[in-house]
């Protein structure tokens, strides 16, 4: 097998189950071959390689994780990746009211080799991992002038989960005269081999300085203290480039369908 198989065999096997610990407020559950994931800033669901559910039969478990997410008034996102199936899964999901956010391209990389590369500064950076709360309120205000738009929901989120499981996410700010300029975190999956690279985001004027590369390498020297050996990433078009020059490789795509509850007047 070539590494992108064993990468792309082993994601399958151990990314599509639910995260090892919930946050207060934050439930996992099961709809037939669905985890189903509800009280975060909007609901998610996602299924295994072969969801074994085809034709009517789909059509109905879309409409029901619509219906109930419709019930609670939230948005709901489906998460599909490119190599599933059945194929139509996103044709039935677009009839069903959902539409498609930006693909991603799925990367994994052995955490070891990209452990090696020592990061890399500006002057006048600094990195430095971060629990508070005022840190985590910070990064969602960076995140949203990063990306246009409200994102004060990933305080929460991120707040959530170091609280529920200290050990499970390490949060990272890069500062530049006492500003976020660039944030990142990698969460841990207890009993996988697995590590996830989030967030990543950088503020514009910034961009390009090799701040991103150094978060990507101190987040795999952690993992691989911890034992980890593959990194995985849902990569933007910005960032892909970036880590596969560092050695991740593209194993599939993945695009969030997300249906949205009707406005109010």
């Amino acid at each position: 097998m070539t590494d992108t198989e064993i990468f792309l065999a082993a994601y399958d096997d151990q990314m599509r189950g639910a995260p090892p610990t919930a946050p207060a407020g934050v439930t996992y559950e099961r709809d037939g071959p669905l985890l189903r994931i509800v009280g975060q800033f909007r609901g998610f669901v996602s299924g295994p390689r072969v969801l074994g559910v085809d034709g009517d039969a789909l059509d109905g478990l879309i409409a029901s994780q619509r219906d109930f997410f419709a019930a609670r008034g939230e948005a709901v996102e489906w998460k599909t990746r490119g190599h599933d199936t059945p194929t139509d899964l996103t044709e039935r999901l677009r009839a069903a009211g959902f539409l498609p956010e930006d693909r991603e391209t799925v990367l994994i990389g052995r955490a070891a080799d990209m452990a090696v590369r020592e990061p890399v500064l500006p002057d006048g950076v600094t990195l430095r991992r971060v629990t508070a709360d005022a840190d985590l309120h910070r990064i969602a205000a960076m995140e949203s002038v990063v990306w246009g738009e409200d994102r004060s929901w990933l305080a929460d989120d991120l707040t959530g989960r170091v609280a529920a499981a200290p050990d499970e996410i390490a949060v990272y700010v890069a500062e530049a005269d006492g500003e976020v300029v660039c944030a990142a975190w990698l969460a841990f999956r207890a009993g996988t081999a697995f590590a996830s690279l989030w967030g990543g985001s950088t503020l514009a004027e910034w961009r390009g300085r090799g701040i991103y590369r150094a978060l990507v390498a101190t987040r795999a020297a952690l993992a691989t203290a911890r034992g980890v050996t593959y990194l995985h990433v849902d990569a933007s078009d910005d960032s892909a480039p970036i880590l596969r020059r560092l050695g991740f490789e593209p194993v599939t795509t993945t695009t969030p369908y997300v249906w949205n509850p009707p406005r109010t007047a």
